[in-house]
């Protein structure tokens, strides 16, 4: 569909004389970026480009006389950054775009992709109104056709088959609002199979996070990092996938004058910054940590004060990494001693130091351990809790973290509150829904309280037998809302099940590959959403920053904003009047701002109550106010004063408590009214363990009751000096601070559990007295407790080394195996005997490159809409495999030459160009993960409907990506599998 203006040897001032032609004697930098249509960045370089031409831009036509020009502020809808974007508005029309100077967190700057967010709007490659696939042709519907067509089939299976064999998968792109939404409905709608891209990005960040320390979610934030000493990157790219975040890293490391460390199998943009680069072998993310901490432990460079003070579980943890002197962890990761206790030294001596990781990190079937290995390793050095230091998790779409917090998860109800029935009963208070209806709309109470189906297993789920499914029956329809096929593992598995569906729907702003991957005839829809741009609504930056973008301009073409497509099938399936009880709907038009208040009605266990629409359009009106570096407000603004930007969560009590938002998590040096914090107490006050010891000279069992509350440790302002449990009302009595609590608060108390009020907790309390009072004393509402090391609940409570399911080591298997097949999420994990086949059959010889994946700078997610986008899709044109030069030359293959990539599973084979470099080391091969449209080498450009195939086409990496699931959370396995690379 392009054609690279450098393949056309035309010079770049010929794209576009317009940009020159202008005279600019006297015109301010700005000024000549408008004239020249070159605003959003120097991008816009192309215009819809036929086959085998290129034209010059076109800004689009100036203002009519008279028209006045005005400026809406939205936020970036790619990475999770959180960068703002002024978009200039005439006649309801986008005319331009400008990167925000005034935000604290992109200060003026964007990337590729954010400058070019004005074509997501405008491309005509967009869907424009609702299709049907007839006979294997697009038929044209209405949306009243489409809505009364798809929900009579939904219901018909609902009624056959059962709620939960219709699957909601919802979006990281999601606004807050219509996560909540979408995961109110699926609830309604009485099942759990509701899921969204944190699966396959971060799921096993927020279980190893949480299980940890308390709460999922990065520690610290972007602009934090400034104050760093060691600057510690381990399974991330931000150079690439995050790249705005990287002035930040960068001034830190060039102002601050901090190391920075490059953990990565791949030589990336950002290890080319790096004042160590560090080549590990894929899968050896624990084995490196263990290897690092035996130096810290074997010189004393721990931090102990901190260790007895506010860690459980140390002793444990010394006599597992007592395993991994220098020599076992040289046979397993390959790193040479000298390197590991160099930085080992640096990261625990060199204070504060923060570790930055994203997928390089979960994507792996120990991928929550691994986590769980990084947090330990900020545990030990007393690396947490403090400004510098931290855990600075960068996640991938622009509100994954918001989408995960909002529910869009298998395992839990909106804001974490899980599955139990206490779970249920809380959030049907706040919909002001009986708790019997709820019940009544499940097959059964142990479905209703039990995990969902991951989105990883929705194929598994469709194909496997129906014994083998935990729910009455297998999966018959999928409505995607926001998400692409082509990022899930095991791509043939999934054209098998797309193909057994009765239905399926994709309500999306662009056709995606989930229209072209099968030979399916019918029952396939497609409905066209518009982007974030065109509605209102708030996101959670991987900072926890929540920000408010304005409507820029109205829905294009016929496409809908998420709110009123959820709207019209509710009503269609004849639940709305609960479900918009207390959200106000106009026309069929849901306000925004009503979904958020409601939120904030019941969003007390994350600190999602404090963030009013009110409030957190206050901040983006006043976003210059607020500091650089501590991201606070001055004081004394009457607007937003001693405010944090964006309100990061936890931000506590009701609106009108005006808590400021934690900008920094569990950081002690804070008074809790002021954004300070403690460790989460959720795991208990004290754990009950067997020992054996030694009396009268005899080795005896004996049960001791562990201390898992904070020694000696305590915000500053507490009145209590020492750990304490979470809060209730019967802790408040205790304590004597229940007079402090008003009346009405108090009779809100009363109302939830009229049998026992003083069991009510923090989290449950509608009024938000109790952390109000709490607050007021200085306290974390959550209690004060010990991080914890041990993780008893997970299938490893103490990380262990497990080699890939399909690794390049088949001779460290015996030692390191995965865990035992079990019956997980609904359905089998097998990966053991996965793992046993592939070391007996010898699959390594038939496939010995090692398989990564990840970023590029230029697309984003699966790629369907940065493909889309004209100014993008001339920068990367050709999916690709880097291959190391001596791999390259034994297989007779070129840079620039077609080769066949093989994967070890399926017969699956994918057709591409080689990019020959030592960026990847020997035996080691990667691809960015944003292509589809190809499979096994046939292109489906064809099947799209007409007009709106992507402009860049090409192979899903996922094609040839194997079997393995992370236990703890059904996280697939694609930064290590094993592939062959041959000449096309």
């Amino acid at each position: 569909m392009l054609i690279r203006t450098s393949d056309r040897r035309r010079p770049r001032a010929a794209i576009a004389p317009e940009s020159t032609a202008a005279p600019v004697g006297g015109t301010d930098r700005r000024t000549f970026l408008k004239r020249s249509g070159l605003a959003a960045g120097g991008l816009a370089v192309l215009g819809n480009l036929p086959l085998g031409a290129v034209r010059k831009a076109e800004a689009g036509p100036p203002p009519p006389v008279g028209a006045k020009v005005i400026t809406r502020k939205n936020i970036c809808t790619h990475c999770s950054v959180g960068c703002s974007v002024i978009a200039e508005v005439a006649n309801d029309v986008w005319i331009g775009q400008e990167p925000d100077y005034d935000s604290p967190i992109n200060r003026g700057s964007h990337c590729c992709k954010g400058a070019a967010v004005r074509d997501d709007v405008l491309s005509q490659r967009r869907l424009r109104y609702p299709v049907k696939l007839v006979d294997g042709k697009w038929v044209r519907l209405t949306w009243e056709q489409a809505v009364d067509e798809i929900g009579d089939k939904l219901l018909e299976i609902r009624e056959k088959s059962g709620p939960d064999s219709v699957y909601w998968l919802g979006s990281a792109k999601f606004t807050n609002e219509a996560a909540y939404l979408n995961r109110k409905l699926a609830a309604l709608w009485g099942t759990n199979n509701s899921d969204h891209q944190a699966r396959i990005c971060h799921s096993t960040t927020v279980t190893g996070v949480a299980n940890t320390w308390g709460y999922g979610a990065m520690t610290n934030s972007y602009n934090d990092i400034r104050n760093a000493k060691t600057i510690l990157v381990m399974g991330g790219n931000p150079a690439e996938a995050h790249p705005v975040s990287l002035q930040h890293i960068l001034e830190g490391k060039e102002l601050n004058r901090a190391n920075m460390i490059v953990v990565d199998p791949r030589m990336t943009r950002t290890a080319a910054h790096a004042t160590e680069y560090v080549r590990v072998r894929p899968g050896t993310h624990i084995a490196t940590i263990y290897g690092m901490l035996w130096h810290i432990f074997e010189n004393g460079w721990e931090d102990k004060e901190f260790i007895s003070q506010r860690v459980y579980g140390i002793d444990e943890i010394r006599s597992q990494v007592k395993k991994w002197n220098p020599a076992e962890c040289e046979r397993v990761t390959g790193l040479p001693e000298a390197q590991v206790r160099n930085i080992a030294e640096v990261f625990a001596k060199q204070k504060p130091a923060t570790l930055i990781w994203a997928m390089g990190q979960t994507q792996f079937t120990t991928g929550t351990a691994n986590v769980r290995a990084s947090c330990i390793l900020l545990l030990a050095t007393g690396n947490v809790g403090h400004a510098g230091a931290g855990a600075n998790i960068f996640r991938g779409h622009t509100n994954v973290q918001g989408a995960t917090d909002l529910g869009l998860d298998v395992i839990t109800l909106p804001l974490y509150y899980g599955l139990s029935e206490e779970a249920w009963r809380h959030w049907g208070r706040v919909w002001e829904i009986d708790y019997d209806w709820l019940r009544s709309r499940f097959a059964n109470k142990a479905l209703m309280e039990g995990p969902g189906i991951p989105s990883t297993r929705w194929f598994d789920a469709t194909l496997l037998p129906k014994d083998q499914v935990s729910q009455p029956d297998t999966l018959q329809a999928m409505f995607i809302m926001g998400h692409g096929v082509n990022t899930i593992t095991r791509m043939p598995e999934a054209v098998r099940g797309i193909e057994k569906l009765e239905m399926l729907v994709v309500c999306d702003p662009y056709p995606t590959e989930w229209s072209v991957l099968s030979e399916r005839k019918n029952g396939t829809y497609l409905l066209p959403a518009c982007t974030s741009f065109e509605m209102d609504g708030s996101r959670t930056a991987s900072n926890r920053s929540i920000q408010w973008g304005e409507q820029i301009v109205k829905p294009v073409f016929e496409s809908k904003n998420d709110y009123d497509t959820m709207y019209m099938f509710a009503k269609k399936f004849g639940f709305a009047d609960k479900m918009f009880k207390n959200i106000k709907v106009e026309n069929g038009a849901v306000l925004a701002e009503d979904i958020l208040r409601e939120i904030n009605r019941g969003g007390w266990s994350t600190g999602y109550c404090g963030q009013s629409p009110e409030r957190l359009k206050a901040h983006m009106k006043n976003q210059h106010k607020f500091d650089l570096v501590t991201m606070m407000a001055p004081k004394d603004d009457p607007e937003v004063g001693g405010e944090y930007y964006g309100l990061p969560w936890p931000c506590w009590g009701t609106p009108e408590f005006k808590h400021p938002g934690t900008p920094i998590l569990y950081n002690t040096n804070l008074p809790v009214k002021e954004g300070g914090a403690t460790f989460r107490a959720r795991f208990g006050v004290e754990r009950v363990v067997k020992r054996k010891v030694m009396e009268n000279g005899q080795e005896v069992e004996k049960e001791e009751h562990d201390n898992l509350l904070a020694e000696g440790s305590y915000s500053v302002g507490s009145e209590i000096k020492d750990g304490y449990p979470e809060f209730t009302l019967g802790v408040l009595k205790k304590l004597g601070w229940d007079k402090d609590l008003t009346a009405s608060e108090l009779a809100v108390i009363q109302g939830i559990n009229t049998a026992n009020p003083d069991t009510v907790s923090w989290a449950l309390d509608l009024s938000g007295g109790i952390q109000r009072v709490a607050i007021e004393h200085g306290c974390s509402p959550y209690g004060n407790g010990k991080a914890r090391m041990i993780a008893w609940n997970l299938p490893d409570p103490i990380p262990v080394h497990r080699e890939p399911i399909y690794t390049p080591r088949p001779d460290l298997v015996a030692d390191y195996p995965t865990l035992p097949d079990a019956r997980q999420f609904r359905v089998p994990n097998i990966g053991f005997t996965v793992q046993k086949a592939a070391v007996d059959g010898g699959t390594v010889k038939q496939f010995p490159l090692i398989l990564s994946s990840g970023r590029l700078v230029e697309y984003e997610g699966g790629g369907e809409e940065t493909r889309s986008n004209k100014w993008l899709a001339e920068l990367k044109q050709d999916m690709f495999v880097e291959i190391n030069p001596a791999d390259a030359a034994e297989r007779g293959v070129v840079d620039g030459g077609w080769v066949w990539v093989t994967g070890a599973e399926s017969g699956s084979k994918t057709r591409m160009k080689a990019v020959v470099t030592e960026r990847v080391g020997k035996g080691v091969a990667w691809m960015p993960y944003h292509f589809a449209g190809w499979y096994e080498g046939t292109d489906l450009r064809d099947k799209y409907p007409k007009g709106a195939d992507p402009f860049v086409l090409g192979e899903s990496v996922n094609t040839i990506t194997t079997y393995g699931f992370d236990p703890a959370t059904g996280m697939q396995e694609p930064k290590a599998t094993l592939c062959q690379i041959r000449a096309a």
